[in-house]
């Protein structure tokens, strides 16, 4: 059997390859790569995609989390809610404003940040709820409004893997103050390098983005605020528009790859809670299994690819040793037993059939 790989990014963009040349000649011939008219544009329609208002474009998702947190002006030691199984760079943004994490357990049946599980964090201190919509799932979005809305708390989501899902018919990055989006090479709306974008239903937060990204400038040269240097670049925006145009088809055909998962593996694996409120696009497919490892092996000795989202929860990275405290038993659970499997655009359906049947075998 060929090696069916977990991801292979010129695959990936196999079929926007011509375009992509198409938009790269056209900035090359025009001569301008820094917030120019492929950036406005990008951003226009990526708001209309998502449907939300108002769109800054950025050169990271972890910047659009940071300046998302910069923007509200919290004071020093203030809390932000945030999920304990969240990647590191959920976390990374609440330090980077001198702000304080406040770990909550996700539901072991989704992996988000669990509504039932928020209150009893809040304190005088805590300033905003930052949910993560992990590998494509939105967070239970109603009751955690609700706690915001009574606790008078902001609310960012973290929607670097969630391009495209929605809860309730309505899509992620769209319910809180601001949406935070990563469009790095591996996501459903993925660049060929770094970028990133905030969204906001409010145009006044927005203009102030696009000054805190570009050195804190509304206009050249009068810098108005403490602003860093995060610009999407001009030729990934224009990369991003043209797979902008097949995102819906991305994310259909990851969406029926995932379900002859559901449908084929037998009980012995711990799959993807599947509800009529979400609709998920499965930028990761993750199952679980206690003897994980084990089975990363037999897939590996059958050629086939895995990855681990991930191998190592926020509190025990080194970097966070003495600034964590506290026992995150669920958080644990997931990360010791969690294995992605294969589930690019690239992939066929055949493909995932021989996993399902390598699977099963194990």
């Amino acid at each position: 059997m060929n090696t069916i790989e977990y991801e292979n990014l010129f695959l990936l963009n196999e079929p926007f390859m011509e375009r992509y040349q198409e938009s790269f000649t056209d900035s090359l011939n025009k001569g301008w790569f820094v917030l120019g008219n492929k950036v406005t544009t990008f951003e226009q329609e990526f708001a209309a995609y998502c449907g939300n208002s108002y769109c800054a474009g950025l050169a990271s998702g972890l910047d659009a989390l940071v300046l998302a947190l910069r923007y509200f002006e919290f004071p020093e030691g203030s809390e932000v809610i945030v999920p304990s199984n969240t990647y590191i760079a959920t976390i990374l943004a609440i330090y980077h404003n001198g702000l304080v994490p406040v770990l909550v357990e996700p539901d072991l049946n989704t992996y988000n940040i669990d509504p039932l599980k928020i209150e009893e964090k809040i304190s005088s201190l805590t300033r905003a709820i930052m949910v993560v919509h992990l590998y494509g799932k939105s967070c239970d979005m109603d009751p955690i409004l609700g706690i915001a809305e009574k606790n008078n708390l902001k609310v960012i989501e973290d929607c670097a893997q969630s391009h495209g899902a929605t809860y309730k018919g309505k899509k992620t990055g769209t319910f809180g103050n601001f949406g935070a989006f990563s469009f790095y090479p591996t996501k459903n709306l993925g660049a060929l390098g770094d970028g990133g974008a905030l969204l906001s239903a409010d145009a006044e937060a927005i203009v102030q983005i696009k000054a805190l990204r570009n050195y804190g400038c509304h206009e050249k040269y009068y810098n108005k605020y403490i602003g860093i240097n995060s610009r999407l670049d001009e030729i990934q925006a224009g990369f991003l528009s043209v797979k902008l145009t097949s995102l819906d088809a991305i994310n259909s055909h990851k969406k029926k790859l995932a379900q002859i998962y559901q449908e084929g593996l037998k009980s012995d694996f711990i799959l993807p809670v599947q509800h009529p409120d979400y609709d998920d696009v499965y930028h990761i497919y993750s199952i679980r299994h206690p003897e994980r490892d084990k089975l990363r092996t037999h897939l590996l000795k059958n050629n086939i690819k895995t990855e681990i989202h991930y191998p190592v929860p926020p509190h025990r990275q080194e970097a966070l040793k003495n600034r964590l405290k506290g026992a995150y038993p669920i958080s644990e659970a997931i990360h010791q037993t969690t294995l992605s499997l294969p589930v690019s655009y690239f992939h066929t359906a055949e493909q995932v059939k021989q996993v399902v049947a390598v699977m099963n075998a194990f």
